[in-house]
Parts: structure tokens; C-alpha cells; sequence
């Protein structure tokens, strides 16, 4: 039932987007719509053309004009308006001239009308495009030097009479850059407007409101998507390393499933949720499974479940603003004290329809034994160092699977083996080299596909896609199929009413396998002395411990034949946008939208796999011991689905009017109320005895005889949530502008939410920023002074956000639980302990900015500094567990974050045929901990991990033993330990133990990020070259001496850097690695614990070689250098286009992660890597063919 109910709802889905389509395609009627911005109140006699046409654009403070000056030069204009529109201005402006003019959206061009067209054979003829392709209609041909011109129509054609046989055409439209070609009399010729980023990014968006830049006061970045675009890879996130001024992007993963974190001006809140809030469309998006703080913030989890816009196909966006500071995000309430990324999506454009292609084909390289990052023992080596454990008489662990080595040198203490057939085997080990980077991993192919159509009149516009992503990670395995669907529709339903109607979905189906195994960790940690494979290509098994007194079969490939993650997340969204204008100068905005997604997560274990024998007691086909096993049939099934649905409601006032005689006042005011929900509903549950390859079926009819199976059955409960949020607000926004010369703007909202419960009236905080503008340049005679000035704008703003953590009430919440069987009654549990003096977290945002351009544009700097301030930030405080909890969270933290940005774009060269552009950003931030947590609130690992919070130092840094050296009788570690101090330091807490004993090494993220990025364009070829850089972050040197307390097992590879450990008196001269003991070396016993494993006091490590891999001496730099993308490409010419019939052909040949420039002790792994946790899939480099497409 549930599959035919889906296979409907996709064919009503189907016949819904053909209707929405087939209404689109009726929309034929083409013309002018210029009734937005303000009404134009203006007198003039005699006033020169250029300067009334510039009063009229002031005026109307929404449309851009173009003009060239000599067309106009030669005009003079009287008018008296009153309350009119631009198109009654324009048309009483030009009454009486040979100008006409032509819209573009929001930009009007001004031209002479085009004279009579001459032959093919005394002209030049040609065609005009975007960078897209897509032909522009109104575009200004004229020849250079002269008044002469015409413009383009509808399909962006045009000819224009040479008198001479050759010329140099210039090309201009608004909001593009100026496009000079030297031409001959009967050549066709094609132009690409480029956007020009000065112009374009004019408008801000903000979610809320689209603000002329000239007017802004808050900071605020702004790129268009075809900047940011990386080919071969499908979530946005992804992208946006090195692209935005002050965010880090970090990952420590490359899986193609991973999902990075993201940090906008480094860290505000130490236990809260550190990620930033995203908006599409001006709607709050929300992920499509809800993850704990915990979870988010924690540095070496790996996010496959996917954020809030993982389901959003790349192609379908057209720009994103990043909001930074107080000013930008105070109308986002609460939720945005992390900063907030802006999403524009595309829209339809006028004209005929046009229909865009653009597909990829990715080749990812797959991690060789050979590369620099990987620096590990072949098999030769290891049998060395096992025979080196051998002859020291190394303690090996009790239960060490019998393999490589050691099993061989058993089965000859045992005389199951002769000394000639044990010096064969060993030979045989010595030459195995099992490549198991090639056995679990694979160059992978990937591809994606998109096509998008996009027309329509000034009345009515439509845009619709369809995407569909094949990725193949390097892991086997590992996939990724996305399907994604998009229609939006702008109608324009009469001169006061507006609409805009969207609906997206995605279907998203990801595989990869459990996380216990991580094939890359197992290739990594894993000797080469041991064979996947028998000589008859049967998997080669050995017997791993599956308790203390128990071995099972163990081989990787059979691990991932029988087990599995695959996870399936589906979304769908309708947004509908109404604009009405009340009069001229006010508009009521209202805005509804509705989301749905689904995921769904199985992870599996068959009844063949070790994880399942190892509950079952037994192997594969053996009979189940029945007072033992835990599973004695068939597999493990785990499955957690996920739903959510929210909606949006938005009634939003606004005022735009000018004042003033001749209009040098203007007023921007916006008062809004809007309603929020979001319910969450979660269902896990884990169940055995599944076969999925016998119909996904369960085992039946099992006796009661099977003891452990019967209790887990009895304890076993699945996991219900139930979690829904509602949030109503209201906000205002003011902005006041004196001409162009400054502007000051006020923000505040109030945030009302059930999470706090029935003091809620006592919880509310208000959320308000004041910030100004002033445009230097305009205030003081600065153009007149040095006329290479373009312009100087400085900004400063202040603000106030708070922050309120989830699941935190004011009174105890009971959980109603089941049946007790003792008691024979219903009990209940308290799940949420009462926190009633929990109060808001305060952050305060100080930031300067100033900004400049100069030469026409050629050089534009910027520079950002901020400063920001949280207090009462939320901490846990430890509590005796007679309380019922150990913790919970109280307000008693204090920290600063600061930092600045420097941005700097050049033109060092501009000519018709060549173009270079230079651009580059630094972003530095630091914070500090101004406030001591509680002294038994971190454990030691929290220290060596970097999760503890240290007054002084900053959130994220790792501490570190204090190493000394080697010492020269052994070889041993010797560390400053405290030895001396005994006494004083069994009186101190943990908190004060761990800050005495350990040194901060530095935080784990960098406190310098920045990118360098340089583009060539030479006629029709593109080459882009990036670099990104990354500076002051720490790292920890993968672990050499890893367990060393259990011994180093046999199936275990090793780090190449203990071929260069301590062997005798006089290498601690030439090495920092200890020796390596055994019961027979030199000082083995005075190292074997540690004296604080003894002690009274807070214990801080139990075996020196463990201490050996957290001090200092394994601590790198993590300042690198990388080749992030290189790129090339070739725009087909334009008679190659006529003849195939198509509008814009463009090939890229794209290859990004080529080479990372870092520390050399980093030998054997990235910087981005760390001896934290289990090694992850580092940057794999990865090549792509894309191609573009414009019928």
C-alpha cells in the first residue's frame, strides 16, 4: 500500500508541474511595467537632459538609468510632475528628442532610436548575450567616437552601418560591464556582457527587505552563485571554503555525504548551537533531522544526516548574503546571533523562453600507499618491528587476533611449523603488501545534470528546473542520488498587486557503510602482512576477540558485504509572496510558506557479519548456545524516521518616501509580525533477527529458551520524540538618508516561544541594533580633491541579541512511561529537570567598516573590524547525581570574540581582449574565555580534545603533556609531570590539576583565513586560478604509541616514524620517538605506569608512551597553503553556435584540491586532520568536465 501511495503521489506530483508549466508557456504578452519605486514629484525649466534624467532616478530611489552622455548632451528639458510614475517622467523627459528608452527589471537604458538598417555588406551585424547566454534586449551598440548607435531586440540582435570599412563597437547596458570589440564591414561578431559586481550588488537582501547598498549601514557580503561555484560538487556548503569574508568552513571529512561546519565570526556560545541560521527566499529553513548542540559542536563528528540546505540543487541560486553583524541580523530574533546566510533563488527573465543545460562528469582520485599524506609501514617494515618486538620480549596483548608474524612464530614454538617452512611463511609475509586502499576504495565517477527554462513578459514571468547528482565517493560504497525539482512564477495581477508562487522538492538516497568500520581507518590502521583474499579469491578470515574469552571470523570485505547505512530524505516546499501597494509610497507585504521533509535512516548488520556473531556466540551456521546468545537467528536492524513540518506566516507594512523640495529626505520604515512553527516527530527503534535478503523479513516462533535474547527483548523500547516550537514575533526596522550623504537605521524585535514554558512573559528579551553611514566621499569634497575617487563609505554599528538553548523549562517536565511489572502500575520518569533562574544568553556586537573604490573601479578595498561580547553565556555545572541529574545549565559565563577582515579586488589590466582580475581577503578572529568554568565541569580527555573551556584561552583550544626529552640510559619519555609536587597537587581540583600538569598547545580551528583568486580572460577563454590559506590553528600528529597499554597487536599497522625510535645510548641526539620496550629492555618497569595512576589526587594518565602522544612533542603547526580549484574555459564562437542553433556553448575543465602547502612534520597527514579520533577520508583531488548550454 505504501508503494503505490508513493507511486501516485509522484504521478499527481508529475501532472501538477506540467499543468504549473503549460499555464507558463501561455504567457506571452510582452511590455513595460515602471509604476514601482517612488512617485516622482519634480519641476525644472531649461535644465540640461543629463541632470534631469539623474534627478528622476534619485527621485524614484528603485530604478537605475544608463545613458551615454553624448546622446543626451545635446537635449534640454521643462517639467512639472506631480505623483508621477517613471515611465510618465521618461516619457515626458524625452518628448520632442530622438531618444527612446528600454527596462531591464529595475534598469533603464536611454538610447537614440536605431536609424535605418543598411545591407549586410556596409554593416556590422552580431548578437548579444549574458554570461549565461541568454540574449539581452536594449543593449546600446554605437561605434567608439561617435553618436551613432542602435540597440538590441528581443533576441539580441542588432546591425549597425560602418562608413568606414572598420570600427571599434562598444556595447553598454546597465548593471554590466562595457564591452569593446574592433569589427570589420560584414562581420557577425558575438558579445558577452559580463555583470559588473559594483553595480549588481547594488541591492542587499536581507530576507526581510532589498536595500540599496548605497544605503546600507550593517556588514553585510554579498556574491553571486556563479562566483562561488565549485564544479563536482553538489551541496552549497561545500563551496563556500575561502569565499566569505570572516567564515570558517571545517570538515574532517571528505566523504561526499560529510556536511562541514560553518562559523561566521568564530564562536558566541560555548554550549549552544554555534552554526548559522539559513534563509531561502526570506524563509528560515530548518535541517531535516534535529541534532543536539552536543552534537554539532563537537569537532570530530562527522554530519552525513545532511543541514537545512542540502536538498537545494546549486544551480537554482542566484546570489547569497551573508549577514555578520547585529545591524544585519537583529530582525531575526534570537535564532540569529550566529550570523545568517541569505539564499536567493532564480527568477524568471524577460523575453523569449530560453532553455539552459548544464551537466558534469567528476573523476576523484582515490588514496594511494604512495601519496605524501600517507606514511606507513609496508609489509617488509612491519615484520621487522614485529621481529624487533619479538626479540626486546615485548608483552604482547592477551587476546591479539593470530595473524602476520606472531601467528607464524606460534605455530613454531608449537612444531606446527618447521624452521624452513616458518622462514617461508615469513618471506611470503614479507612480500604480501595487500594494497587495502585499492581494495576498499576506487577512482570514482560522478555526474550531474541540470535543465532550467526561463521567460516571460513584465506581467508575467517563469523559471522551472529539474536537477538530478550520481556521486560515487572514493570509499566504496559510498553514494549519493539526488533528485530536485523547482518552479517559481512572478506575476505582476494589476498596477497596485503583485504575486509570487514557488514550489521545490528534493528526493535524496545516500549509502555508506556502518560507522564502526570506516574503511578508510581500517586501510590506514591495518597491517599489510594480512591477505583479503585466499589463493581461491574466498575472503581470507582471522579471529578477532569478540569478548574476553571468545574469537570470531573477521574480514572486512565480509563486513561491508553484510552491513550497510542507507539513509532517504525527501523535502517539499510552497512559498506564496503578495505584494499590494497601498499608495505610491507604501506597500503591504504578506507571506505564507509551508515545508515537509522526511528522512529516513537503516543501518543494518546480517547474520554473516562479526558484529552478529558476536551476539550470537557463535560463527555463521554454527547452533546458538541458548543460556548465552543475544541473537540467535538472523541479523540487526536499526531505523530511525524523522518528519518535520513547519510553517511560516508574514504580515509585513512598508513605507519608502522621499521629502524634501527636491527630494533630499528619504524615509525607509518596516513594521512586521510573523508566526513560526516547526514540529519535529522521531521514531528509532533497533530489532533482530532480520533477513533482509529473504524479504526483509523477522525471525518467527523462537522458544523462550534463549535467556540473554529474552532480556534484551524485554529491555528493549524504541525511542519516540515529539518536539514542537512555536515562535510569533514582532519587528521594526527604520532607516533615515539625507541625499546620499549618510543614513542611520534602527532595528528591534521581540521573540515569544513555548520553550519557556508559563514564564514566558518573564523570558522575553528584546533583540535591537542602531547603526549609521556616511559616504565620505560625498560629505567632504574628496572627488573634486583626487578625481581617481570613486568612493569612501564608513559604517558603524551596535547591538544586542540573546540566545536561548532547547530543552530548558522553567518547571519539571514528566515523562509518562509504561506498565511497571514489580510495581504492576503505570510509572513516570522526569526527563527535563526544572531550571526557573535560567535566564537569556547576551551577546553585544560592536563593528567598523570602511570601503573605497578607486581608478573607475579597478581597485576596491574594504576593511571590517568587530567586537563582540556574551555574557551570562550558558555553562553546566556539575551537581551531586543525588538530585537525579549530575547537571545542568546555568548562566555564569563571559566571553569576548574579535577580529577584523581586509578585502581587496584589482583590475591590473583591461583591454578588449584581455581582462585580468586580482582579488584577495584576510580574515583574523580570536575569542577568549573571560570566566572559569566549574572545577569538576571537564574531564582530562576534554583537555587533550580541546572541548574544555579554560578561562583565558579560547573556546576550542587542546592542551598538551609537557614533554622534556628522551632519556639517555633507555629512551624512555620524560616529561614535567609535577612528580615533585605530589603533596600540592593531591589538594587541587581536576580543573586546577589538569591547568598546572598540561601547557595549551592552540586552538584547533585557525584564527587566519583568507583566499587569493586571479582570472584571466583572453577573447573567448577563461582561466581562473584559486588559492586558499589558512593560519594559526594547532594540530595533533596521528598517534604512534596508540594503546600501548593493551600492546601492539598483530593485525595492527604502524606509523613509519618508529623505524626512527630510540635504539641506543646516543639517538636521542638525532630522535624524539621513545623507544619502544619490552620486559627485556633497559628501564621497562620504571615506565610501565605512571606514578599519578597511584596517587590520591585527579589522575592524569596511566602509561608514559600514551603521555608521549598528547604532549607537546606531537603537536603541529596547522598553517597550510592549497591549490584550491583550477579552471578553464572556452565559449564556442558564434558561427559555430549558428549553425548548431543554440545561443551559448561553454566547456570547463575544472580540477580542485591539486596541492596543500603545509608543515613537513605533517608527513602522513593533512592539516585538517588530527590525532583526535579515528582518521577520516582526507581532500581528494578531483577533476571535472562541465558543460553549458543555451538553446
Amino acid at each position: 500500500m505504501q508503494l503505490i501511495f508513493r507511486k501516485r503521489r509522484k504521478r499527481l506530483h508529475v501532472r501538477l508541474l506540467t499543468w504549473v508549466c503549460l499555464i507558463l508557456f501561455q504567457a506571452a504578452a510582452y511590455g513595460q511595467s515602471l509604476d514601482q519605486g517612488n512617485p516622482i514629484t519634480y519641476s525644472c525649466k531649461d535644465e540640461n537632459l543629463a541632470d534631469a534624467l539623474r534627478q528622476l532616478e534619485r527621485l524614484s530611489d528603485f530604478y537605475r538609468l544608463q545613458f551615454t552622455y553624448e546622446d543626451v548632451a545635446d537635449y534640454r528639458t521643462s517639467l512639472t510632475l506631480n505623483k508621477a510614475t517613471m515611465s510618465e517622467a521618461l516619457q515626458a523627459a524625452l518628448q520632442g528628442t530622438e531618444l527612446k528608452f528600454g527596462v531591464e527589471g529595475r534598469f533603464i537604458q536611454v538610447f537614440r532610436k536605431q536609424p535605418p538598417k543598411a545591407g549586410q555588406e556596409n554593416a556590422v551585424s552580431g548578437t548579444v548575450v549574458d554570461e549565461t547566454g541568454t540574449p539581452m534586449v536594449g543593449v546600446a551598440i554605437r561605434r567608439q567616437g561617435s553618436k551613432d548607435g542602435v540597440v538590441t531586440d528581443l533576441d539580441g540582435h542588432f546591425t549597425l552601418p560602418l562608413p568606414t570599412g572598420q570600427a571599434i563597437l562598444e556595447a553598454t547596458f546597465i548593471g554590466k560591464k562595457t564591452v569593446t570589440r574592433k569589427v570589420r564591414r560584414g562581420e557577425e561578431v558575438k558579445l558577452v556582457l559580463e555583470d559588473d559586481s559594483q553595480l549588481m550588488d547594488e541591492v542587499v537582501v536581507t530576507g526581510y527587505q532589498q536595500l540599496d547598498r548605497r544605503h546600507l549601514t550593517s556588514a553585510v557580503t554579498s556574491v553571486k552563485m556563479d562566483d562561488i561555484r565549485v564544479l563536482g560538487t553538489s551541496n552549497l556548503s561545500q563551496m563556500l571554503e575561502g569565499k566569505i569574508p570572516d567564515m570558517i568552513v571545517s570538515t574532517n571529512s571528505s566523504d561526499i555525504n560529510a556536511t562541514p561546519r560553518l562559523r561566521i565570526r568564530g564562536t558566541s556560545t560555548i554550549i549552544g548551537n554555534r552554526e548559522p541560521l539559513w534563509v531561502v527566499d526570506g524563509i528560515i529553513v530548518t535541517d531535516p533531522v534535529e541534532l543536539s548542540p552536543d552534537v554539532l559542536n563537537d569537532p570530530d563528528y562527522v554530519n552525513r544526516i545532511g543541514n537545512a540546505i542540502s536538498g537545494i540543487n546549486p544551480q537554482d541560486i542566484e546570489r547569497l548574503d551573508v549577514l555578520k553583524d547585529a545591524a544585519a541580523t537583529a530582525l531575526y530574533g534570537t535564532k540569529a546571533a550566529n550570523g545568517v546566510i541569505v539564499i536567493t533563488t532564480k527568477k524568471g527573465r524577460v523575453g523569449k523562453p530560453t532553455v539552459s543545460y548544464s551537466g558534469q562528469a567528476t573523476f576523484r582520485r582515490r588514496p594511494y600507499y604512495s601519496d605524501p599524506r600517507i606514511d606507513l609501514m609496508d609489509s617488509r617494515e612491519r615484520i621487522g618491528f614485529s621481529q624487533h618486538l619479538v626479540d626486546i620480549h615485548y608483552d604482547y596483548p592477551s587476546n591479539m587476533p593470530p595473524v602476520g608474524y606472531e601467528a607464524a612464530l606460534k605455530k613454531l614454538y608449537n612444531r606446527n611449523y618447521t624452521e624452513e617452512e616458518f622462514q617461508a611463511e615469513v618471506a611470503r609475509l614479507q612480500t604480501m603488501n595487500t594494497d587495502w586502499f585499492d581494495i576498499l576504495t576506487h577512482n570514482s565517477f560522478s555526474q550531474n545534470h541540470n535543465v532550467s527554462i526561463s521567460g516571460g513578459s513584465n506581467n508575467i514571468r517563469y523559471y522551472g528546473s529539474v536537477g538530478y547528482t550520481d556521486e560515487n565517493d572514493v570509499v566504496k560504497g559510498t553514494t549519493n542520488r539526488r533528485y530536485t525539482g523547482n518552479i517559481k512564477l512572478n506575476m505582476v495581477l494589476s498596477p497596485k498587486f503583485q504575486a509570487e508562487f514557488s514550489l521545490s522538492g528534493y528526493q535524496s538516497d545516500k549509502k555508506y557503510p556502518q560507522t564502526s568500520l570506516n574503511p578508510i581507518d581500517y586501510a590506514y590502521n591495518t597491517s599489510r602482512a594480512i591477505p583479503a583474499y585466499n589463493e581461491d579469491g574466498s575472503y581470507a578470515f582471522y579471529k578477532k576477540p569478540a569478548s574476553d574469552t571468545s574469537y570470531m571470523d573477521f574480514n572486512i570485505l565480509n563486513e561491508l558485504a553484510n552491513s550497510g547505512q542507507s539513509q532517504s530524505t525527501n523535502g517539499l516546499t510552497a512559498t506564496l509572496n503578495l505584494r499590494y501597494d497601498v499608495t505610491d509610497w507604501a506597500f503591504i507585504n504578506a507571506i505564507l510558506s509551508g515545508t515537509t521533509t522526511r528522512s529516513g535512516l537503516e543501518g543494518y548488520w546480517g547474520e554473516r557479519s562479526f558484529h552478529v556473531a558476536a551476539l550470537r556466540k557463535c560463527e555463521y551456521g554454527e547452533v546458538p548456545p541458548k543460556d548465552r546468545s543475544e541473537l540467535p537467528y538472523g541479523g540487526e536492524l536499526n531505523t530511525q524516521s524523522t518528519s518535520n513540518k513547519s510553517y511560516t506566516a508574514r504580515l509585513q507594512g512598508n513605507i519608502s518616501k522621499t521629502l524634501g523640495s527636491d527630494g533630499q529626505h528619504y524615509l525607509n520604515i518596516a513594521l512586521g509580525a510573523e508566526a513560526q512553527s516547526s514540529h519535529y516527530n522521531s521514531y528509532a527503534n533497533t530489532e533482530r533477527g532480520y533477513y533482509p535478503d529473504r524479504g526483509r523479513s523477522f525471525v518467527e516462533n523462537l522458544t523462550n529458551d534463549y535467556q540473554q535474547y529474552n532480556a534484551w527483548l524485554l529491555g528493549n523500547h524504541p525511542t519516540i520524540t515529539d518536539n514542537r516550537t512555536n515562535l510569533l514575533a514582532a519587528y521594526a526596522t527604520a532607516s533615515y538618508s539625507f541625499r546620499n550623504f549618510f543614513t542611520v537605521n534602527a532595528n528591534a524585535r521581540y521573540d515569544g516561544s513555548n520553550q519557556f514554558g508559563s514564564r514566558s512573559n518573564e523570558k522575553l528579551l528584546p533583540v535591537w541594533s542602531v547603526s549609521g553611514m556616511v559616504d565620505l566621499s560625498e560629505v567632504f569634497p574628496l572627488k573634486k580633491a583626487w578625481d581617481q575617487i570613486d568612493g569612501l563609505t564608513f559604517k558603524a554599528s551596535y547591538g544586542e541579541q540573546g540566545n536561548m538553548l532547547n530543552g530548558q523549562s522553567p518547571e519539571p517536565i514528566l515523562k509518562k512511561g509504561s506498565m511497571n511489572s514489580y510495581y504492576n502500575e503505570l510509572t513516570s520518569t522526569i526527563s527535563t529537570f526544572a531550571n526557573p533562574d535560567l535566564r537569556w544568553e547576551k551577546t553585544r556586537t560592536v563593528n567598523l567598516s570602511l570601503e573605497g573604490s578607486f581608478f573607475r573601479n579597478r581597485v576596491q578595498l574594504q576593511f571590517e573590524y568587530y567586537h563582540k561580547r556574551t555574557g551570562d553565556a550558558f555553562m553546566n555545572k556539575v551537581i551531586s547525581d543525588v538530585n537525579g541529574f549530575d547537571s545542568y545549565v546555568i548562566n555564569s559565563g563571559t566571553m569576548v570574540n574579535r577580529g577584523y577582515n581586509f578585502n581587496a579586488t584589482f583590475v591590473p589590466v583591461r583591454t578588449p581582449s584581455f581582462n585580468w582580475i586580482l582579488s584577495g581577503s584576510l580574515s583574523h578572529v580570536t575569542n577568549e574565555m573571560l570566566t572559569a568554568p566549574g572545577s569538576q565541569a571537564y574531564t582530562l580527555d576534554s583537555f587533550l580534545s580541546g572541548e574544555a573551556v579554560v578561562k583565558g584561552y579560547a573556546i576550542g583550544t587542546f592542551w598538551s603533556y609537557r614533554f622534556l626529552g628522551l632519556n639517555p640510559l633507555n629512551g624512555g619519555p620524560l616529561f614535567d609531570d609535577g612528580e615533585e609536587r605530589i603533596s600540592e597537587l593531591e589538594t587541587m581540583s581536576p580543573y586546577e590539576t589538569y591547568t598546572t600538569i598540561l601547557e595549551p598547545s592552540g586552538p584547533r580551528e585557525p584564527t587566519v583565513t583568507g583566499s587569493i583568486n586571479n582570472t584571466f580572460t583572453y577573447k573567448a577563454w577563461r582561466l581562473n586560478v584559486g588559492l586558499y590559506y589558512s593560519m594559526g590553528a594547532k594540530t595533533r600528529l596521528f598517534r604512534v604509541f596508540d594503546n600501548y597499554v593493551n600492546g601492539y597487536s598483530s593485525e595492527k599497522n604502524m606509523n613509519r616514524v618508529l623505524l626512527s625510535a630510540w635504539q641506543k645510548p646516543g639517538d636521542e641526539a638525532y630522535t624524539q620517538i621513545p623507544a619502544v620496550m619490552g620486559k627485556a629492555s633497559n628501564g621497562y618497569y620504571d615506565y610501565w605506569r605512571h606514578w599519578s595512576s597511584l596517587y590520591s589526587g585527579a589522575r592524569f594518565h596511566e602509561v608514559p608512551w600514551d603521555m608521549y602522544d598528547y604532549s607537546n612533542a606531537r603537536v603541529a603547526s596547522g598553517n597550510y597553503l592549497k591549490v584550491q580549484s583550477l579552471s578553464l574555459t572556452y565559449e564556442l564562437p558564434k558561427r559555430v553556435l549558428d549553425a548548431w542553433k543554440m545561443q551559448r556553448v561553454a566547456l570547463t575543465l575544472e580540477a580542485t584540491n591539486l596541492y596543500t602547502f603545509c608543515d613537513s612534520r605533517l608527513k602522513g597527514q593533512t592539516p585538517t586532520q588530527g590525532g583526535f579520533s579515528e582518521v577520516q577520508l582526507t581532500d581528494t583531488p578531483t577533476y571535472t568536465l562541465g558543460l553549458n548550454i543555451n538553446f
